[in-house]
């Protein structure tokens, strides 16, 4: 069964480990990786990588993406979304902050940032607008 507006929404700003997909470019398949992600209803999506990453090179071009993301508990559901790239900005310490804390425990999250501030090189902050919605709930089946 679709999910209103509302529960696909609010299932997206969950902490789910997103699905993300972009065009691979000529010959390729589509780019697809596991990615942490950040959204509040109503907002964009924003994601974070690296400046010199093949995934920020192919959204470049793209010029959008999507995600995915799914559960099996309680019931099987799944909300997937694509959109156009809004913005992309330098990303700071505070936003690797934020996503990080949405993910991780609390106690591990300065040790992440300063790893990763130290080792994942330049990164940027993609803004996706949602633009195409698909989402269902199978019930627990």
């Amino acid at each position: 069964m679709a999910l209103t507006r509302e529960e696909r929404e609010q299932f997206l700003a969950e902490p789910h480990i997103a699905a993300f997909a972009v065009d691979g470019g000529p010959g390729r398949a589509p780019l697809t990786v596991p990615i942490w992600y950040q959204y509040a209803p109503g907002g964009e999506i924003w994601i974070m990588t690296g400046l010199d990453s093949r995934k920020y090179q192919r959204i470049k071009a793209a010029g959008r993406f999507s995600l995915m993301v799914d559960r099996t508990e309680p019931t099987i559901r799944y909300v997937s979304v694509e959109g156009p790239v809004t913005d992309t900005i330098p990303a700071t310490i505070d936003k690797l902050r934020e996503i990080s804390a949405r993910y991780l425990p609390a106690g591990k999250v300065d040790a992440y940032v300063e790893f990763a501030s130290k080792s994942h090189g330049e990164q940027v902050i993609i803004h996706m607008r949602p633009e195409k919605w698909v989402s269902s709930d199978l019930g627990s089946l």
